[in-house]
């Protein structure tokens, strides 16, 4: 009887909205209780005119209070839609939905992606990832949707490619090949942490350059070999079916009936899909320039998607009200539906706009329960920072931290494992860095390690746990299309089994983020231009 019990509770499964209701409730319980507790931390911020620390205090947010509820209860159609991830899949999808129904895609992948190997392919997908760090977070909404239908049309399994893209920009989050919007971000707290020990002590936006560069390229490399070697074995295959008779597809089941005139179409076909991804190679380059030309300052009609009142250049482009971050999602939207359009008109694959539509409709058939995925999350992870138990549990780890006495390798390791530990519960970079930056920035500079040594800690070790966390807004997308692409929806895939997924990956990438560390700390070469690891 015990074991009949036990194979009955294995075949059920909670979907992950049912699990993400639930968690909201148990997050309001827990508020309560904490709050109750009165569970609150002290943490340091720096004072810029006076060189000196500032303390302050956050504590644990009851949201059982009439006030709390009420608010929770009045905003939740505001956070929805205010949500990030759920506006920036939605315009992303327009745009790969469209390349999609004109045919480019199919073409693309058919006469050129199927050429490339299967290690080349991942690579391409995980490099991208990991340098897209430069536009903050916008990229998982292309990536993740893209990589799906990609690795489908190439006959690959798309929760393969799904988790390929998650991995790879969570994971690789801290670096890319230019200095971007991280760096805009985490240098004015480095630079006030380090005036704590040497006012004039100065941090470049370069000084970060050539470690991110190298480190891009390592991650991408180890990442495509994980995947490979390790992942796909795991995902196992993915059973392709027929989108009108829902039969599974047979490579052998070919009937011709017409040979002549079947040849006579095919020639046709095939010289008319040379002509439009002709059509849409010229047009991606034209908008290619027009996108550069709108970054480039002080030309005639030129910088339009800078904003001018910045006075450096890169604030210009990742400033906190840059045109770039805000529209990037946008552009890449617009670039997928031009390039589309001068597809269609080369290769003629679409009769009328009835059919074109028609074909965008059906790509959006699924995404019904997406949408309701997002909305409950929007509500859950709205909770959880209004509680600010992320804060707290940060600021207490700081907190402990700061009474650790180690130099060197030692410091090194623990100050990443506790700053990796803390991004589980706080997501925010920016947040973390502002209570980390105060303890962790003096403490290098007194062990003889330099600030820019502690900023590449930081990013590593916000990456290192980044992909491991349902409290990353952008899980949603990845946890979300692992279910629609879910052969088995009597099992769906919950947080425990798409985290599951990815722990290879998180435990050989965090290997090598420590190793690529410390080795960069023994070798001493510099982090960034005329910038080292020791002072």
């Amino acid at each position: 009887m015990q074991e009949k019990r036990r194979l009955k509770l294995k075949k059920f499964y909670f979907h992950p909205i049912t699990i993400f209701v639930v968690s909201t409730i148990l997050i309001l319980l827990l508020s309560s209780v904490l709050s109750h507790l009165q569970i609150q931390a002290n943490y340091n911020i720096v004072n810029e005119q006076a060189k000196e620390l500032e303390p302050k205090m956050v504590s644990v947010e009851n949201l059982l209070t009439f006030n709390n509820i009420k608010s929770l209860i009045k905003n939740s159609l505001s956070s929805f839609a205010s949500f990030a991830p759920f506006s920036m899949l939605i315009v992303s999808l327009i745009g790969i939905s469209f390349a999609s129904a004109t045919g480019l895609l199919e073409t693309l992948s058919r006469r050129k992606l199927k050429k490339i190997a299967k290690y080349k392919l991942t690579f391409i997908f995980i490099f991208l990832g990991v340098i897209s760090s430069i536009a903050s977070d916008s990229l998982y909404a292309v990536l993740i949707p893209l990589a799906a239908l990609v690795y489908e049309l190439n006959g690959r399994n798309p929760l393969l490619g799904i988790t390929t893209a998650f991995c790879a920009t969570a994971f690789g989050s801290g670096v890319s090949l230019f200095t971007g919007w991280c760096d805009i971000n985490l240098i004015p707290y480095t630079q006030t942490a380090a005036s704590l020990i040497d006012t004039s002590f100065h941090i470049s936006l370069t000084s970060n350059l050539i470690f991110i560069c190298i480190s891009s390229i390592i991650i991408s490399v180890v990442g495509t070999l994980i995947i490979e070697k390790v992942i796909s074995k795991s995902i196992g295959k993915y059973h392709f079916h027929d989108s009108i008779t829902g039969q599974t597809l047979k490579t052998s089941e070919l009937v011709i009936t017409d040979i002549e005139e079947a040849e006579q179409n095919k020639i046709a076909k095939e010289k008319n899909e040379k002509r439009g991804l002709l059509y849409a190679l010229v047009t991606s380059i034209v908008l290619i320039l027009i996108f550069v030309y709108m970054l480039i300052p002080n030309l005639p009609l030129s910088g339009l998607l800078l904003d001018t009142s910045e006075k450096s250049y890169m604030n210009q482009l990742f400033g906190e009200n840059a045109y770039l971050h805000d529209s990037f999602i946008f552009l890449i939207t617009l670039f997928f539906v031009i390039v589309g359009i001068s597809y269609l008109i080369g290769a003629k694959s679409i009769k009328n706009d009835r059919e074109l539509i028609e074909k965008i409709n059906e790509y959006f058939k699924n995404s019904g329960m997406l949408l309701t995925l997002m909305f409950v999350f929007s509500v859950f992870i709205t909770a959880w920072k209004k509680t600010n138990i992320g804060v707290v549990i940060s600021c207490l780890l700081s907190t402990l931290l700061s009474h650790l006495e180690f130099t060197d390798i030692p410091l090194i390791i623990v100050t990443l494992i506790i700053i990796a530990f803390s991004n589980i519960f706080l997501t925010n970079t920016t947040t973390k860095w502002q209570i980390f930056s105060p303890i962790v920035v003096p403490m290098f500079m007194q062990a003889n390690l330099s600030p820019q040594f502690a900023q590449i800690i930081m990013r590593v070790a916000d990456s290192m746990t980044k992909g491991i966390t349902p409290f990353l807004g952008s899980f949603i997308i990845y946890l979300g299309y692992l279910n629609i692409y879910n052969q088995n929806k009597q099992k769906p895939i919950t947080i425990h089994h798409s985290i599951k997924n990815i722990t290879p990956y998180f435990l050989i990438i965090s290997i090598t983020w420590i190793l690529l560390i410390i080795g960069w700390y023994i070798i001493g070469i510099p982090i960034g231009p005329g910038v080292y690891p020791t002072i």
